[in-house]
């Protein structure tokens, strides 16, 4: 099992957005740091608690600021970019990278994203356009003569040589492309499936481990749709973790830290609003009011001294049946820095060691 990290960013609102954009370049340079073997960056428009739209921006400055640790988007939200504009971008991107970058995309799942770009999430229609525009972003990097491709989206011309000079010639430095990710949230997740059939890096976002294990399911039905067989190797699993010397102090950082604002102040606030706090049960007769912060870091999150976090990573790992990195999730503790260093430091040099028994298949 490897491990990386993931931030939506997480930052709260009062947080000015340099100073939230310095503090994520300090936790990437930190994971390099410590050996973590991938970072994720998401991208949102309309979230005053994830305010990063655009991630490519940060990443191109930690490309530059670490040495080893593969990056990227967590994901392009890929309704509201034009395709042959984003393919040149993350193009030039994976240049910069010198081959580090991961290509992460996502359909979008914010209701507010979706009014400001005029897309209809609610019938689907934002799933629709990241399926199309990923097949042009692919169609542009792999094939060399010139095309038409007219979909329900967009329309993409890709000319020949026109000028005697000029002509399209961005492709990435990986070839054929950077490995695709994509997240998935709900139960029968399509683009998990979407993973599963062209055998892309499914990443799980943070719920109940038990509603979580549903989700390779949807890799496998997507799987059989091509003839694939998938490899649990690929799967990500994103989980809110927090590492300190003791029980006690690692629960006072976590649900009396940043953790637990961010929980309280946003995320069941947001998932309450969506009627959706079912994702965080570990049973489904736990009545909504009972579903606090305390809660979630009881029966969710990864918190603790190194000999808790490892008996419960191992739990999680079985209750799932496995999976191949585990990403941990960001959060704001620029006012404590020094906490969430040594949280990193102590998963990878105390905990991740005696879970190298857990090998995937």
């Amino acid at each position: 099992m490897q491990i990386g990290h993931f931030t939506m960013p997480s930052h709260p609102p009062e947080r000015g957005l340099k100073a939230g954009h310095d503090w994520d370049l300090q936790v990437l340079r930190w994971c390099d740091e410590y050996g973590f073997t991938e970072g994720w960056v998401g991208e949102h428009h309309t979230a005053p608690w994830e305010p990063n739209p655009t991630p490519d921006l940060l990443l191109a400055q930690a490309f530059l600021q670490t040495k080893n640790i593969r990056l990227g988007p967590g994901g392009f939200l890929l309704p509201y970019h034009h395709p042959a504009e984003l393919a040149n971008r993350v193009a030039m991107l994976d240049h910069l990278s010198e081959g580090r970058l991961n290509f992460g995309v996502a359909a979008s799942g914010l209701p507010s994203d979706w009014h400001l770009f005029n897309v209809d999430g609610m019938s689907g229609q934002n799933r629709d356009m990241t399926r199309e525009a990923l097949e042009i972003i692919l169609k542009l990097w792999t094939e060399d003569e010139p095309f038409t491709y007219e979909g329900k989206f967009w329309k993409v011309n890709k000319p020949g040589t026109m000028f005697d000079v000029l002509k399209p010639h961005l492709k990435p430095v990986q070839a054929p492309h950077p490995p695709i990710a994509v997240a998935g949230l709900s139960k029968g997740s399509d683009t998990l499936k979407l993973a599963g059939e062209r055998g892309y890096i499914p990443m799980s976002l943070n719920l109940n481990p038990a509603y979580v294990a549903s989700h390779w399911e949807s890799v496998e039905i997507g799987a059989a749709r091509t003839g694939r067989t998938p490899s649990r190797r690929d799967w990500r699993m994103v989980r809110e973790v927090f590492v300190a010397d003791t029980d006690k102090e690692a629960w006072e950082l976590s649900v009396n830290g940043p953790m637990g604002r961010m929980m309280r102040e946003y995320f069941l606030k947001l998932f309450g609003s969506f009627d959706a706090l079912q994702y965080f049960k570990h049973d489904a007769n736990v009545p909504n009011s009972d579903v606090t912060a305390e809660y979630c870091a009881k029966h969710n999150w990864i918190i603790g001294s190194p000999d808790t976090v490892t008996r419960r990573i191992e739990e999680i790992y079985h209750e799932t049946g496995g999976f191949g990195t585990l990403l941990v999730f960001g959060f704001d503790y620029v006012e404590n820095p020094r906490a969430y260093q040594r949280s990193l430091q102590l998963l990878s040099q105390e905990v991740m060691p005696r879970l190298k028994h857990l090998v995937p298949k």
